[in-house]
């Protein structure tokens, strides 16, 4: 038990490693579509060749049916809600982005009402006002803040926090036929095929030879999405799911001292504040769910 939390708190601060790389990426002139490209087929490609090697039987589909539910995780979640994250660190700054998709269980929480008949209770309730209140701070609408307040990194980082939460709706119909390792396996096929299209090729085929970009883009699929869904399913696997789901909270910490300290953005106190608030939203919505699988 002591070794699979090691594992998700590691594989959760991997992924609050985004912003470097992403960072870097839009140094040499790439746009957060093409940074999420880019992202998408190194990671689709490590995961099929760990798969591949490990267990190759979780890299066949039971049913060519079932690939809607990759579309929904893959294009409606990862493309989308990494695109939303991306264009929100370019419009704003790392903290800010990823405070704003960390209100994606406040949105699973909804959507589950809705899709699921899941009830709403009284302490979800409270970790949905606690997310708006908090999301009110880090954006600077509580209090007021012109310098601070973007309606369009709000929107975007908002659109990531949803995306982020139709991947838990997605997968959890997967679930009861699929691995979690190899739900994201497919996800992340899915979404590398639908975005060749979208990848000007031409253009960034020498950029693509530049030994630099290489290291962050093969870096970006590698350690923060390849390593760390792996580790942390790892970890998942030896532990429960609410408690996992708590311990990733370590990630908007690990972009947030990113962001101030590496790169010097600003994030104030109110912010900050309004960070944990997020974060204790997160913490008390897997803890109902915790609850409530004990009591049953």
């Amino acid at each position: 038990m002591q070794r699979a939390i090691i594992y998700i708190i590691l594989g959760a601060a991997l992924w609050g490693t985004i912003g470097w790389y992403v960072k870097h990426l839009y140094a040499f002139g790439f746009t957060p579509m093409e940074v999420v490209t880019l992202r998408v087929w190194t990671a689709a490609i490590i995961l099929v060749i760990y798969l591949w090697i490990t267990s190759p039987a979780k890299l066949r589909l039971d049913s060519w049916k079932d690939i809607k539910y990759y579309i929904g995780t893959g294009i409606f979640s990862i493309i989308f809600f990494n695109y939303c994250m991306f264009t929100a660190i370019n419009l704003s700054t790392i903290p800010v982005a990823t405070a704003l998709l960390y209100t994606g269980p406040a949105f699973v929480t909804v959507f589950s009402f809705f899709f699921f008949k899941e009830p709403l209770s009284k302490v979800k309730l409270i970790a949905l006002c606690v997310t708006l209140f908090g999301t009110a701070l880090v954006v600077g609408v509580i209090p007021l803040n012109p310098e601070i307040l973007q309606l369009t990194s709000l929107v975007f980082g908002t659109g990531s926090g949803i995306g982020y939460a139709l991947y838990s709706i997605f997968s959890k119909l997967a679930l009861k036929k699929y691995s979690s390792l190899s739900i994201t396996t497919f996800t992340f096929i899915v979404a590398a095929m639908s975005l060749i299209p979208f990848f000007p090729y031409k253009e960034k085929a020498e950029m693509l030879l530049n030994p630099e970009v290489l290291f962050y883009a093969f870096g970006l699929g590698f350690l923060p999405t390849a390593v760390a869904y792996i580790i942390y399913t790892f970890g998942l696997n030896r532990t429960e799911a609410s408690k996992a789901s708590i311990l990733t909270t370590i990630e908007p910490v690990v972009a947030a001292l990113i962001g101030i300290f590496i790169f010097g953005e600003p994030f104030s106190v109110t912010q900050m504040m309004g960070m944990a608030c997020i974060i204790s939203a997160v913490i008390l919505i897997q803890a109902s769910y915790r609850r409530k699988a004990i009591v049953r």
